[in-house]
């Protein structure tokens, strides 16, 4: 079965240059394309795709409010676009519900495989990018450690996991820290996530810094 995706982008030669990759793969179908900000939920909620791809500065609603409608509205899951001069509002989408985001001068590849990721249910966390990203962030939206509910109801193990989790590492390299089997650490991350009603890894990143779990680097 074919992904569906809304492509949101206010440029439009930006917007149907990533509408013909994708569509130009055998498994990805574009539904639709917005200019704006309503125009992407609206889409969405005509349309019902797997994906909305959001680029965060559009004219009337912005890719963050369409962002958090779509996440809180539908099924449909987010991936916003962004570039390194938009720090600002990575943390905004990352809270919004966005699944990933991605760099407006990421490779075609790149964004292919981002599009599948996320439509199989996983977040886009890449450390050499979301960690550098998500630390700048945190450190400029600094606010008192929270403890989220539930956290105490948290094994020490699922506790180190979330802390690792908050450091961007992979369930391969969460393994190889804890000397456990990824069989285990998917065990653990589930337990995290279902214990603290949180979506998904991204969630659990963000739980993990306010909380005071993971520090923001210097």
């Amino acid at each position: 079965m074919s992904i569906r995706v809304v492509v949101a982008d206010d440029q439009e030669l930006a917007r149907s240059g990533i509408a013909m990759i994708l569509d130009a793969q055998p498994d990805i179908t574009v539904v639709a394309e917005a200019e704006d900000g309503a125009a992407a939920i609206e889409a969405v909620r005509q349309h019902r795709p797997d994906i909305a791809l959001v680029d965060v500065r559009m004219p009337n609603v912005d890719g963050i409010e369409a962002t958090e409608v779509i996440c809180a509205t539908t099924a449909t899951r987010a991936l916003v676009l962004t570039t390194f001069d938009d720090d600002d509002y990575v943390y905004g989408a990352l809270r919004a519900g966005a699944s990933g985001f991605l760099l407006k001068d990421t490779r075609r590849d790149d964004l292919v495989h981002a599009v599948r990721v996320v439509c199989a249910g996983e977040s886009l966390l890449a450390p050499t990018v979301t960690r550098r990203l998500i630390d700048d962030v945190v450190r400029r939206n600094a606010r008192p450690p929270v403890s989220p509910r539930g956290l105490e109801a948290l094994t020490g193990r699922e506790r180190e996991t979330l802390a690792l989790l908050g450091r961007g590492m992979s369930n391969a390299e969460i393994a190889a820290e804890l000397v456990v089997s990824e069989h285990t650490v998917k065990s653990h991350v589930s337990n995290v996530l279902a214990k603290l009603g949180l979506r998904d890894r991204i969630q659990a990143v963000i739980c993990a810094y306010e909380s005071g779990l993971v520090q923001p680097g210097p």
